[in-house]
């Protein structure tokens, strides 16, 4: 566990650092930008944010307030208090037009900066749980990598930065809105912001 808790936290660190991002879409206070490497997509979604970032931490890092201003998650509850940072929870989403409602078993890690120059990380990947095999109602579902960096901009404001690494799971969500047909990511980070404010 200490070594999956670990390996998540140094994920999102490293797609973090990725050089080569590319900006797609810039808001009053919301950045689109997309990494491309072989066939992974991940994607980033910058937020400014109104509140000091260790209120924007305790916030997102508790995934139960996830459903308040994320529609994608139609329940999400705790399976395991692995330690005070890291707990695992079982989430299914809203079904896609075509699709079968997904569900994931993900383990969600957090931690404080050791230094005031870093930011505060919430990270998520999939892990498997013996108690919570796939069930046939549920099309079980995988995240290699995501998970939110918050950086202090001032003692009321902070950046708030949402990555997530694209896999087929998690496609039919993203695809429409890739391509501007739809705009659930926008909509997704102005539910994000004002919950959080």
């Amino acid at each position: 566990q200490a070594y999956l808790s670990y390996s998540n936290i140094a994920a999102l660190t490293h797609l973090a650092r990725k050089p080569g991002w590319d900006i797609t879409k810039t808001l009053d206070n919301v950045r689109i930008w997309t990494h491309e490497e072989g066939a992974v997509l991940s994607f980033k979604v910058e937020m400014q944010v109104k509140v000091p970032s260790h209120v924007a931490f305790s916030l997102l890092s508790d995934f139960s307030l996830r459903q308040r201003w994320d529609r994608h998650f139609l329940t999400c509850k705790v399976l395991q208090a692995v330690s005070e940072e890291e707990k695992i929870y079982h989430v299914t989403s809203a079904p896609m037009t075509g699709h079968q409602p997904r569900d994931f078993v993900i383990l969600v890690s957090q931690r404080q900066p050791c230094r005031p120059q870093e930011p505060y990380t919430v990270a998520v990947r999939s892990v498997t749980l013996r108690a919570v095999p796939p069930s046939p109602e549920f099309c079980r579902s995988e995240i290699l990598c995501a998970g939110f960096q918050i950086h202090s901009n001032s003692s009321s404001s902070c950046t708030v930065c949402y990555f997530n690494q694209v896999t087929s799971g998690v496609m039919p969500y993203l695809a429409a809105n890739l391509t501007g047909s739809s705009k659930s990511i926008e909509d997704t980070a102005l539910e994000c912001i004002k919950f959080l404010e």
